[in-house]
């Protein structure tokens, strides 16, 4: 039910005309049932909060049971056995190999909760799945071949408790049933491959993934400063995103993410969405960026934007460089202009980014496609 509400709330959000209104527009559209379309109420004050209690033993279809052993450096350690019935031997954990069919069970997974879970902001932990997956891979140093997605180095502190990561204990504690009911799949590709989930569920476009990271121990972990500081221009999202391996026309495809989710004084110190529908991908954003008018917000927090229609939209000293700078503004006017494109380079950057580091053993042929529960 949920998920036609989404559909049909792109739908009409996308056909509806001209995006502000101030007579159309309020500051803060909250429709019912299509909860997870469009920004809503205020978020929870902790971020640090354990959302939900652990307990119990995960069941998977197949028969798949198992118990905790022990607990090291915030990692489990599982004695798993695994039976697909009477007739079946059982395999332990150690000699299991996933199939696609496998990985596509966890994203089936990280989906359903996704759908049964909308006590977060705007009614969906799709946006901090999705910068869960972007943190952990944007630490990436292409000169030191240091950091990226393959670690899940943000177990531990002090990684987990960067700045830029503020929040995110909140998308990792989110995770950790699925983790627990598809043990044999390591932090890092969970990680990401919830990145893609969350992407796909919230109406993107389709993300090829591969697994094959490992986790490592706190000694990978990366320093503070390598992920983007809002506050800044674009001089500093060219040195970030360079060091990376990212050009100009990725930098501004990655900002696309944009589109979903929104700042929080208790956590960047930045406050409201970026858009009218935080949680449906569209290239609103760029839109936004080129076809409203935007001023200094007068408050006492850090400096941002504020739309001149509604002022219920926000935009970062970063996001406004964007159409400051005249490289980064011509592919701004072409995402603008075109959703597809959007689409097609926004994937193919995404999947870059999230294989950053990570050293692969084949070519990317081997690469999976989900489907989309959306789509079921």
């Amino acid at each position: 039910m949920a998920t036609a509400a989404r559909a049909l709330a792109r739908t009409s959000y996308r056909s509806s005309g001209p995006l502000l209104s101030s007579s159309a527009r309020p500051v803060r559209f909250n429709p019912q049932p299509l909860r997870r379309g469009y920004a809503s109420g205020p978020s929870s004050k902790s971020s640090n909060a354990l959302l939900y209690t652990l307990a119990g033993t995960a069941v998977s279809a197949g028969g798949l049971y198992y118990y905790l052993t022990q607990t090291t450096s915030g990692s489990h350690v599982f004695s798993t056995v695994w039976s697909s019935g009477p007739n079946t031997k059982n395999t332990t954990l150690k000699d299991f190999k996933p199939k696609p069919e496998d990985y596509q069970k966890v994203y089936d997974a990280i989906a359903k909760r996704l759908e049964e879970h909308d006590d977060w902001d705007d009614g969906s932990y799709g946006p901090v799945l999705l910068r869960l997956a972007w943190h952990c891979s944007g630490t990436y140093d292409k000169a030191t071949g240091t950091g990226g997605s393959n670690g899940a180095t943000m177990r531990f502190s002090p990684e987990g408790d960067h700045g830029a990561n503020s929040g995110l204990k909140a998308a990792r504690d989110f995770m950790e049933p699925v983790k627990e009911a598809y043990p044999w799949i390591t932090y890092s590709d969970l990680w990401t491959l919830g990145g893609v989930c969350a992407l796909q569920e919230m109406q993107g476009p389709s993300i090829p993934w591969r697994p094959g990271r490992s986790d490592r121990d706190v000694s990978f972990s990366t320093p503070d400063g390598r992920l983007p500081d809002g506050s800044k221009e674009q001089s500093h999202l060219r040195s970030i995103f360079y060091r990376m391996g990212f050009n100009d026309q990725e930098i501004v495809a990655l900002s696309g993410a944009h589109a979903l989710g929104r700042c929080h004084t208790d956590r960047s110190g930045f406050d409201g969405p970026w858009t009218f529908s935080p949680t449906i991908l569209t290239n609103d954003y760029y839109r936004l960026l080129i076809n409203e008018t935007w001023s200094w917000k007068k408050w006492a927090g850090p400096k941002q934007y504020e739309d001149k229609t509604s002022k219920s939209l926000m935009m970062l000293p970063t996001d406004m460089a964007l159409v400051k700078d005249k490289v980064f503004k011509t592919h701004v006017e072409r995402y603008a202009k075109d959703n597809e494109v959007f689409f097609n380079e926004f994937r193919d950057v995404i999947v870059k980014l999230l294989e950053l580091g990570v050293p692969f053993q084949g070519s990317g042929e081997e690469r999976l496609t989900f489907k989309p529960t959306s789509t079921a």
